[in-house]
């Protein structure tokens, strides 16, 4: 817990393109991990936001539950944003972290996707997206984990 980058790393069979579209657009983001729907203005300075569910905001989540702004953008290979929690203000205080998803094509149509978190700073979000605290998910590892499933058998786990 004490690292300031967490790196994940999964092997998807799906074009780069498939894993850039399941990433950045809300029909897909909805259909695995949290079911966040992600909304992304993907250019430069452009605004990121994860809205939580009607179940979560039930259990008292914001509608808009994570944040931040868009850095880097090289569709379907690399976009980098930051990323600060909002689900209550001592992590929204933890302020903006960064978060870089790379996507690489392989050999037999299996690309890697390297989701790199920095977290300088940030000791209840690493928490959370390390799925370290009791009964709130598997972190970036549950997300990617459920990506993948989704991708290749078109069921979420």
């Amino acid at each position: 817990m004490d690292k300031t980058t967490h790196v994940y790393q999964v092997y998807i069979k799906a074009t780069p393109e498939a894993i850039w579209d399941a990433i950045t657009r809300p029909e897909w983001t909805q259909k695995y991990g949290y079911r966040s729907i992600a909304e992304y203005d993907l250019r430069p300075g452009g605004r990121y936001r994860g809205l939580a569910t009607p179940e979560f905001q039930q259990m008292g989540m914001p509608e808009v539950v994570v944040d931040g702004e868009v850095i880097e953008v090289d569709p379907p290979r690399r976009l980098v944003h930051t990323w600060r929690f909002l689900w209550d203000d001592n992590v929204k205080a933890e302020g903006p972290t960064t978060v870089t998803f790379d996507i690489k094509p392989g050999d037999n149509g299996v690309c890697s996707l390297t989701v790199t978190h920095e977290l300088e700073n940030a000791p209840t979000t690493t928490a959370q997206i390390t799925g370290a605290i009791p009964n709130a998910g598997g972190g970036w590892a549950y997300v990617l984990s459920d990506l993948k499933t989704l991708l290749e058998t078109g069921s979420s786990l």
